[in-house]
């Protein structure tokens, strides 16, 4: 007869494509965040938390994974609905700006931050579970909000360590970009869908200009290219005129591009209100771009557009090591309308292989004026900023400023079971001055282990306490910090100099131990 196993155990496993994260990642994560926040309520935004659940209705379009077309959402059918977690932050912002728009102001300005899950296959730093931190402003047209968003992007990052020269924030404007196609034959107004299968190729090359570089851009744009191993990508089949008008596009910036455009220079200073703020290569690039979209009705209004954000940008001392215009910025979602913007980490770090390269995008957004209109059915301008919170940690591990492993608790250990409200008020009285501190609650026969206890906790300092130290009023208070730098590398003269352990009388607990702490650092 075979013998009953019992129930199956289940598996001590993180799900795939989830992770679980302990003590110092999430005490680093919260701290940066506390720092944005700040920041973010100085500029007047108002804390928003939403429900982490969503109709899928209310969600609509999601970003599906691409090889499981309309499954990007982890979702589930409840009394005929569906619901689904969220994707993220700005969906359910939507939802709340239209359900609460007769309670809120206009314009409404919140920001958010909390984890959201997309069902896509997970991948190396690609999680089904991660953290967002968004910034919007719904209710406002006017270009000055998106101006605002760059500001206070900018001086985020500053305020969670990310140094001035380290960072900067790209700004361009998907009418620069819907100009650009006007101007060169990709966009026919009577059949708005003709063309899209085109569009779509000349703006992933205009996205792979930093890896690529402007030949392989060019290839891109026409026949196609193939790459280092052999594989063919179907370029956008430009003629050569029209690849010429997009490179010139996104060479707006560079001094040949400048000196080609210096005979249109006086008539557009005579026709633009050039704020005087503005440097020698915002100017450069205004007018670069005006040479190429002068024609196109779209694209003259987005140069206006950032026109604007710059001057606002400028005249609040936000200059070109922080905020630039970038012609060659491309947010891959589709509801942006208007202004977009990333923000890019410039400091060098090493690939996987130790070659060096540049870190990359940590935040990007934009405006997406046609989003609450789902619900409302009338237009409602939006703009936004969402940080990529685990990319930001990342970049601060990078600079040496990640998640370290912070000091635990003072330990008061236990000598006598039948005397724990004594150990308990020893702990009292060392939290009471604000002072990290735990009793021992395992089994207190084996002292040794209370101290292996105590080690694995990254516990300071330990308080010992028994029989004859009660009789006496005092306690031995162990500073095991000490203890393992002399046991690691002190000399017998400097051991007996700085003993590791100290009796002090019971009343003078806190303030041996506070010493203790101060000499190590700890707060």
């Amino acid at each position: 007869m075979a013998k009953n196993k019992g129930p199956k155990r289940p598996k001590a496993e993180t799900p795939k494509g989830f992770r679980d994260y302990f003590g110092a990642e999430v005490t680093v994560r919260k701290a940066m965040l506390d720092k944005i926040a700040a920041v973010y309520h100085r500029y007047g935004f108002d804390a928003l938390e939403t429900s982490g659940v969503e109709t899928v209705e209310a969600l609509g379009k999601f970003l599906p994974d691409v090889d499981r077309p309309n499954e990007g959402v982890f979702a589930w059918e409840e009394d005929g609905d569906w619901l689904a977690l969220r994707y993220d932050l700005t969906a359910p912002l939507a939802r709340v700006a239209a359900q609460y728009r007769n309670d809120l102001p206009t314009p409404y300005r919140r920001y958010a931050m909390g984890p959201v899950w997309r069902n896509e296959k997970p991948g190396p730093g690609r999680f089904r579970q991660f953290y967002q931190c968004d910034a919007d402003t719904v209710g406002a047209a006017s270009v000055a909000a998106d101006a605002e968003i760059c500001a206070m992007l900018a001086d985020a990052l500053e305020a969670v360590g990310i140094e001035r020269g380290d960072y900067v924030i790209r700004v361009n404007n998907r009418k620069v970009l819907n100009g650009v196609m006007e101007a060169v034959g990709l966009i026919d107004l009577a059949f708005p869908e003709k063309y899209e299968a085109e569009r779509g190729i000349v703006l992933r090359a205009i996205d792979k200009l930093d890896r690529l570089g402007m030949e392989g851009v060019r290839a891109l744009l026409g026949e196609g290219r193939k790459d280092e191993s052999g594989d063919f990508t179907k370029g956008a089949g430009l003629k050569e005129s029209a690849i010429e008008k997009v490179l010139s596009f996104l060479e707006a910036g560079s001094d040949e591009v400048s000196e080609r455009n210096s005979e249109k220079r006086v008539a557009y200073e005579e026709n633009i209100a050039i704020d005087k703020n503005l440097t020698d290569l915002d100017k450069e690039v205004i007018f670069n771009l005006f040479d190429i979209l002068y024609e196109t009705r779209i694209g003259s209004e987005a140069v206006l557009e950032l026109l604007e954000i710059i001057s606002f940008c400028r005249s609040q001392g936000y200059g070109p090591d922080r905020i630039i215009i970038d012609p060659s910025v491309v947010r891959g979602l589709g509801y942006y309308t208007g202004p977009v913007y990333e923000a890019e980490l410039t400091f060098e770090i090493k690939d996987e292989k130790g070659r060096p390269r540049q870190f990359g995008s940590v935040a990007g957004g934009g405006r997406y004026d046609d989003l609450v209109k789902r619900f409302t059915g009338q237009a409602v301008p939006a703009t936004g900023v969402s940080i990529g919170v685990d990319r930001l940690l990342a970049a601060l591990a990078a600079k040496g400023q990640g998640a370290q492993a912070e000091p635990g608790p003072v330990v008061v250990t236990v000598m006598d079971r039948g005397r724990m409200a004594d150990y308990f008020a020893m702990v009292a009285d060392l939290r009471n001055a604000g002072i990290r501190a735990e009793a021992y609650l395992g089994n207190p026969k084996n002292f040794g282990n209370q101290l292996k206890y105590a080690d694995k906790r990254a516990a300071p300092v330990a308080i010992i306490q028994g029989e004859d130290e009660a009789a006496r009023g005092v306690v031995q208070v162990k500073d095991l910090l000490l203890g393992a730098q002399i046991a690691a590398q002190a000399s017998l003269e400097e051991w007996k100099s700085q003993p590791a352990q100290q009796e002090v009388p019971r009343a003078q607990l806190v303030e041996a131990v506070r010493q203790i702490l101060t000499r190590h650092g700890i707060g």
